[in-house]
């Protein structure tokens, strides 16, 4: 064996490798255009996710407020009211909402959800082997475990999403979806009017997250 082939033959193993996600990327397009809830239940790390949106709703909520801190502890307060709610309302069928047209209308204030969509060029769709190669080129590989896709590729910064897909066993899970600026801000206003009469006067009222219709 010539010196050479070793170093070829792990370049060769890693670009293969790195095109595992795509497959895993093409199965989720189909199932979310499909609205297949259980094949996105079990490809779905919804606890990581829902975090992760908590997380995001809450920056977005500190940006906007004023720098006294007691709008941030009242803000810090009505996300952490937040979080059994956003476990009520971030479920498949939500989750297949949001990628299917980059807009999460079942999750949306009803104000919001009637008022003019913002800026979208479309979600999760994989319609043919040059998407699926425009994915490829602006994907972003953390490590053997980790990758991160923007959604829809080859658009600006401003109208994409960013979705990371994390290797567990021999499959690739979604387990966040990073939104754009807009929104975060959309989602923090939801959750605010939701939380907000049981935030009241730091006691929780009757609401509970069941009686909150998406």
């Amino acid at each position: 064996m010539r010196w050479w082939s070793l170093p070829i033959g792990l370049a060769l193993g890693w670009f293969l490798f790195t095109l595992t996600p795509l497959w895993a990327l093409y199965d989720l397009a189909r199932a979310v255009q499909a609205g297949d809830e259980a094949y996105v239940e079990r490809h779905v790390n919804f606890r990581t996710l829902r975090l992760s949106l908590v997380r995001q709703a809450t920056a977005a909520a500190r940006a906007s407020t004023e720098a006294a801190e007691p709008r941030e502890r009242i803000v810090d307060t009505a996300m952490v009211l937040a979080v059994p709610l956003v476990e009520t309302l971030v479920t498949p069928r939500t989750v297949i909402d949001f990628l299917d047209d980059g807009r999460p209308q079942s999750v949306e204030s009803a104000d919001e959800a009637a008022g003019p969509a913002p800026s979208r060029s479309g979600g999760l769709r994989v319609d043919g082997f040059g998407k699926l190669v425009a994915f490829y080129l602006t994907s972003e590989m953390r490590g053997f475990r980790t990758v991160v896709l923007r959604v829809p590729p080859g658009h600006g910064e401003p109208r994409q999403f960013r979705i990371r897909l994390r290797l567990r066993g021999w499959t690739w899970r979604l387990v966040d979806i990073d939104l754009p600026e807009d929104m975060r801000q959309r989602l923090a206003k939801t959750l605010a009017q939701a939380t907000a009469p049981r935030s009241r006067n730091g006691k929780p009222s009757e609401t509970k997250p069941s009686d909150v219709k998406p």
